[in-house]
């Protein structure tokens, strides 16, 4: 398969949406759920499988505790496991935790930034908050998992 071409023939860039602390949210809470039940995941585990400093990955761990969607266990066989079923936790549910999704308004500013790009711009990222909730755990877990076992890849990410 070729190389993506845009229109003018130019090589296809895609635009990130996501900053990068989020989609490293939700590859953690994927590699959470995809742990036998009982069995918890430390975040030093975690952070050697995304290749980021312990360091970097525990605030945002403890944001998804906050917000429901981790359980931290305590003691030497700690660490973190889903805090509720994997069908009810989404993409959107995890970057919300994360941070990553802001609720912030701007004030002021021309009538062309406020009557027309805002407005548009609010209204593709509600589309898009749209399209993240229907993206659950359970389907990606599931994709994960059947790439291990078809041999391509790993189920730790």
């Amino acid at each position: 398969m070729g190389e993506l071409l845009t229109a003018a023939g130019h090589p296809f860039t895609s635009m990130p949406l996501l900053p990068r602390k989020g989609v490293l949210a939700v590859a953690a809470v994927i590699d959470v759920a995809m742990q036998e039940h009982g069995q918890p995941i430390s975040a030093k585990t975690l952070a050697e499988r995304h290749g980021l400093p312990p360091r970097h990955l525990e605030p945002v761990l403890q944001a998804l505790v906050r917000c429901g969607i981790l359980r931290g266990i305590r003691g030497p066989r700690g660490g973190y496991e889903l805090a509720r079923d994997r069908r009810r936790v989404t993409a959107n549910d995890i970057l919300r935790a994360a941070g990553t999704v802001e609720g912030e308004t701007m004030h002021g500013g021309s009538d062309l930034l406020v009557k027309i790009v805002l407005p548009a711009m609010a209204n593709a990222e509600y589309e898009f908050g749209i399209a993240l909730a229907r993206i659950s755990v359970e389907d990606m877990a599931r994709d994960a998992q059947a790439l291990s076992k078809a041999g391509r890849g790993a189920a730790q990410p």
